[in-house]
């Protein structure tokens, strides 16, 4: 699967742009801006994900996911809260 991914340090500030993406805003844009990841310069593109590759917490929750369809709510991880997005 491929996968996209704002991460943020606090839950409010995911909750925060969950809305802004439940308002039609756009995921890439949003992770170019907020996200404190690497990947923000490519819009929160991991690209192919991997098994084993990221923690438990992520794996799990992008699994779930149907392709086009962002995480429900933020996933917690050691990192910190991921909005993510399965694109493929």
């Amino acid at each position: 699967m491929k996968v996209k991914h704002i991460l943020v340090q606090h839950s409010y500030e995911a909750e925060d742009i969950l809305r802004l993406l439940q308002s039609g805003k756009d995921f890439s844009e949003l992770a170019a801006k907020y996200s404190k990841c690497s990947s923000a310069s490519a819009g929160g593109d991991l690209g192919f994900l991997k098994p084993g590759r990221a923690v438990e917490e992520f794996e799990e929750a992008a699994a779930m996911l149907k392709v086009g369809q962002i995480s429900p709510q933020p996933v917690r991880t050691r990192f910190g809260y991921h909005l993510i997005l399965r694109y493929e």
